[in-house]
């Protein structure tokens, strides 16, 4: 389902918002990515997470990209995102090497799932542009064959672990469900009033749960 908006200004607001939280997301994945790769074990997981934060940073050029062709400066596009988004980051600080591949992966996987949701009901343009940004399997596919290899090494890490992914998993969905109530990012596009709005955000609150559930299931954690 896409969206024809028969009002553009109101529309054209909540594109801005939506791209800012996305642009503002893909740089700071850029920097923790950045600065995760000082503590990896070795240097090929060094060189690994580097080249994972070359593609968050690429993702980010793309998005400002489309926020400059609209006419839209990209940093105050981004700023009313800044205080939540470092916020979060700081309450989900990993302790160590291995809950930060855990926090890479989860928030990367979680986060996809959210846009590609919202993209539903966005232009044919925006759109392509969310799927081309979150359907980049590269990282995601590092990342989860990087912690398969770290739990098979170490079994004792798998309890751990899955407590931590499911701390992540609530503040990333605490997180999701802030950004879509206080920007209208279902109800707002689409129309809908603030009972269907909130009907909407839970149905989709559920879909991102279950799909980090099978997720972790096949990582062998528990969801």
């Amino acid at each position: 389902m896409s969206t024809s908006p028969a009002n553009p200004a109101p529309y054209k607001s909540f594109l801005r918002d939506l791209l800012g939280v996305m642009a503002y997301g893909e740089l700071s994945a850029f920097e923790r990515l950045s600065s995760d790769a000082r503590y990896s074990p070795n240097l090929h997981d060094r060189a690994v997470l580097g080249r994972l934060a070359v593609i968050e940073f690429q993702h980010y050029e793309l998005v400002s990209a489309k926020l400059d062709a609209m006419g839209v400066d990209p940093e105050s596009a981004m700023l009313p995102f800044q205080p939540s988004v470092d916020h979060f980051h700081e309450r989900t600080r990993p302790a160590d090497w291995y809950e930060s591949l855990m926090k890479a992966y989860v928030i990367d996987t979680v986060s996809a799932d959210f846009y590609r949701a919202i993209s539903r009901y966005v232009d044919a343009d925006t759109r392509a542009l969310v799927e081309q940004i979150q359907t980049d399997e590269e990282a995601k596919a590092v990342l989860r064959e990087r912690l398969k290899t770290a739990l098979a090494d170490d079994p004792r890490l798998a309890s751990r672990l899955a407590l931590w992914a499911r701390r992540l998993l609530g503040e990333a969905l605490t997180q999701a469900q802030r950004v879509s109530f206080e920007h209208a990012f279902l109800g707002g596009v689409i129309g809908a009033d603030e009972e269907q709005s909130r009907e909407l955000v839970r149905g989709l609150m559920a879909e991102l749960a279950s799909n980090h559930s099978r997720r972790m299931t096949q990582l062998g954690l528990a969801g």
